[in-house]
Parts: C-alpha cells; structure tokens; sequence
C-alpha cells in the first residue's frame, strides 16, 4: 500500500474557509484528545470506549457525528504510534539492563501487553522514553470511506465531503482523473486541499539478475559494485540549495531586526508562501533525482546489497559550511527509494553492517589502507602484490576510487560470516585486524617448503568477494 495526494483545482475561496473552519473545529477535538489521553491515563483505552463516555456525557462538539468520531479514532491512533516508537528505545534499554534471557522475556512480554505500569523498571523507563505530545494539527479533517461521494464533471473527478451545515456537502474539484477510495485524509495547506488516500502499489517484477553492493553518497546518490555512479548531480544540488538558503536567511535575519521598528516588513518582506513554494519543489526535484538513480540500480540487480544507516554516526567535527551541506544529505529518501523500489520491481534488499567498509581495502579486506578524499591509498608490501591487484581489482594497484572501493566493500560483507548486521563497531575494528596480522603473517612466512613467490596476499573474502 502506499499513499496517493490528489490535489484541489481552482477552489472556491468560500468553501476553503468553510473548510477552514471545519478543520479548526476538529483540531480542538484532537488537542482535547492529546491533553487526556496522551500520558499514562490513555493506556489501553480504546477509542470506542471514549466516544461512548463522551456520548453518555452529551458532550458538545459542533461539528458533526462523523467528523470528531473519525478524529477521536485518528488522534488515538497516533497516541498509540508515539507509545510504539518509545519501546523500541526502551527494549534496548532492557537488553543493557539485563542478560537473564527469562527477564528479558518477562519484561518483553509486560511491554507488549501495556502492562509495564506493574513493573517499577519498565515504569521508570517508559516514563525516560516516552514524552507526551501536544497537538499542533489544525488543518486536517478525516472522512470515512461511506461518507462521501465521488462524480466527473467536465472530465474532472470532484468528491463532495459533509460540511458544518447538517445535509449539506462541499464539492471540491480535484486535478486528477483517478478517483480517490477508502478512507480520505483532507489538508488544508497553501489556500489548496490536499487529499491522501492509501492505493495498491503496482507492481512489474522486472528487476535485473545481478548480485550488486551500493555505497550511498553525497556527491552522487549511489555508486555500485561494478564501478557505475549514479545520480551524479546530487551534490551540486543540495549544496547549490544549502547556499541559496544560507545567504537568504542572512538577510532575512536583517530584516528582521529592522522590523523591530517597522512593522510593515513583517507584513511585506518576511512572508513563507514563495520560500514555502521553493522547498517543496526542491524536495520533489531531489526525490526524483534520488528515485531514478535507485531503479538504474534495480535494473540490472536481483539483491542490492547496501549499508544499515539507521543509527546515529558520531564522527569527525567539520568546518560550518561543510557541516550546514551535509546537513542536508538526503540518506532517508535514498533508503526509502531502495525499499519501495525493490519492493515495486521484485528485487531484494540486504542490510549489512556499515562499520569499516569505507576504511577497508576491497583487494585484501584488510584495514592497511588510507582514503584521502575520493582517493584510496592501499599499502602494498611486494610487487607481486600490486600485479593481483591490479588483476582483480581493476584499478590502479596502489590507489582505488574510494565510494567504488566502498561499494565492493559493501558486497563483500554479505558473505563476511564473522561480521554480521548487528555486530558492534569496535568488535568489527577486532576482526579486521586480526586478519591485517594473518596476512602479514602470509607475507613474512619463511618455511622452506614453500617459496615467496607461491604465497598468495588474498584472504579468502577477498577472492570471494573479487569472483561474485
């Protein structure tokens, strides 16, 4: 499933405020909803359970039936969202608390029942994780699949949604010709109705038949095994956006100490609609971008095989400007574009192990290497050596591009069955470098039963990995 925007098309000004007003209305609702129910009290409630209290109450509400039951069931929902995403945080913390397997699965199971009030611990923890919300939503209305109504006129699709009026409906033209179904999710938002609605994802199966490992970048959007970038504007992009906005904000910022005094240039000069504007459609530019290097990819690949980026990556301190521009790297649509993708077109994704791979050399997966840059320097003992790789790695045999470097580096993790998704960093460090002593060892082997030139440098991953 996946989420589809239909847009309103020369919307009456009157009907917009109607619906402004509707959705101001049921805002309230959902702040009331917040306020109640966001914190421990709202544990295990269900939505139901509210609405016939509230019932029972004659509470008063001003908008119809329909309209605040579908936002009391919405904001329960999303409460329920927030509660989900704090245990993830706090089983980790169970899993640092505690080695007692039988703990942790009583702790686990008093988690998933919403019962961790029983237990102090998970009590203290949760309270630790989950920080209850405030709502800030005053512009979106939820319609139920049977409470509106769909038609074509003049070879436009229109649906007409229940108003503040009982019996009467507002009819909004849409700037599409696919009509929308199920439940609707209107957003009011830039004087135009948004309206999101979930639809069944397409799918074709037509990926390619290779095995390939991708680096992620900020320079290009990806780089693959084989040696291809793709999406190779992507820097120049983001960068040129990154600096636009710095010198816009400089003398926004001017202006807005003069506004102190004037303040007409509040009204005039420091307005969001054309900043707003410009946002959104470098967002769909970079998304675009981002999308068609991902399926140049899923074109040739049956398994992409790319790195685990999910966590934090606490690393070196850098320059403002350097700081502000990566900022602005965009490794959250690029792995949401591999999932959806791949999903679309029939390929595999396999998550590896981040830890290394830009640091470690491709040719002997050892860590005696350097990267300087887009540059990377191997240290290579004999020339020998530097023959095999310059055969295997078809590269120059003592500097390798170091994103394809990375990237093949990425492949060859995927059959590593010493390192593994979640094996931590520092253990990943141990590894390595106990291979970096074995193949010195290799090197400085002087027993007389084999001669120099017969010892080969190249570990066992390293020929695996050269003859995927």
């Amino acid at each position: 499933m996946i989420t589809q925007i239909a847009f309103s098309d020369n919307l009456n000004p009157g009907k917009f405020a109607a619906l402004t007003e509707q959705a101001e209305r049921l805002g309230v609702i959902r702040s009331e909803v917040w306020q109640r129910f966001g914190s421990i009290n709202g544990v295990g409630l269900r939505d139901r359970t509210i609405r016939d209290n509230w019932l029972k109450q004659g509470k008063p509400f001003n908008v119809g039936a329909t309209p605040w039951k579908q936002t009391l069931c919405d904001a329960i929902g999303d409460i329920k969202a927030c509660r989900e995403a704090a245990k993830f945080n706090v089983k980790q913390a169970i899993r640092r608390h505690s080695n007692d397997k039988d703990e942790q699965k009583r702790l686990y199971t008093l988690l998933k029942s919403d019962n961790y009030r029983d237990d102090r611990y998970l009590s203290r923890i949760m309270r630790k994780y989950y920080q209850r919300g405030h709502n800030h939503t005053y512009n979106q209305i939820i319609v139920r699949s049977d409470d509106y109504t769909v038609f074509v006129l003049a070879k436009k699709v229109w649906i007409k949604i229940p108003s503040l009026i009982k019996g009467k409906r507002i009819a909004i033209p849409l700037s599409t010709r696919v009509a929308p179904k199920g439940n609707l999710r209107i957003i009011l938002r830039n004087n135009k109705v948004e309206v999101h609605y979930a639809a069944d994802m397409m799918l074709s199966h037509d990926c390619g038949g290779q095995t390939i490992g991708v680096d992620k970048g900020y320079t290009e959007v990806l780089i693959d095994s084989d040696g291809v970038h793709h999406g190779v504007t992507l820097g120049a992009v983001l960068a040129k956006e990154s600096d636009r906005l710095k010198l816009k904000y400089q003398r926004r910022n001017k202006l807005k100490a003069i506004a102190k005094k004037k303040p007409w240039v509040t009204q005039h000069n420091l307005g969001r609609k054309k900043l707003d504007k410009q946002a959104v459609n470098h967002q769909s530019s970079v998304r675009t971008l981002v999308h068609e290097a991902v399926n140049h990819v899923i074109d040739k690949a049956a398994v992409i095989v790319t790195e685990d980026l999910t966590s934090p990556i606490a690393g070196k301190k850098f320059s403002k400007n350097v700081s502000r521009r990566l900022s602005a790297w965009t490794k959250g649509v690029i792995a949401h574009a591999i999932e959806n993708a791949s999903r679309r077109r029939g390929s595999t994704v396999v998550y590896i192990n981040a830890a290394y791979t830009s640091q470690m050399d491709s040719c002997d997966g050892s860590l005696s290497g350097k990267r300087c840059g887009e540059k990377f320097y191997r240290r290579l003992h004999g020339l020998q050596e530097v023959e095999q790789c310059r055969s295997n790695c078809r590269e120059n045999g003592e500097v390798l591009q170091a994103d394809v470097n990375a990237a093949r580096n990425v492949l060859a993790r995927l059959h590593d069955s010493e390192i593994g998704r979640w094996t931590p960093y520092k253990q990943v460090k141990s590894i390595l470098l106990k291979r970096n002593s074995a193949n010195r060892l290799k090197l400085l082997n002087q027993d007389s039963s084999c001669r120099l030139q017969d010892l080969s440098t190249e570990s066992e991953l390293s020929n695996e990995f050269v003859y995927i």
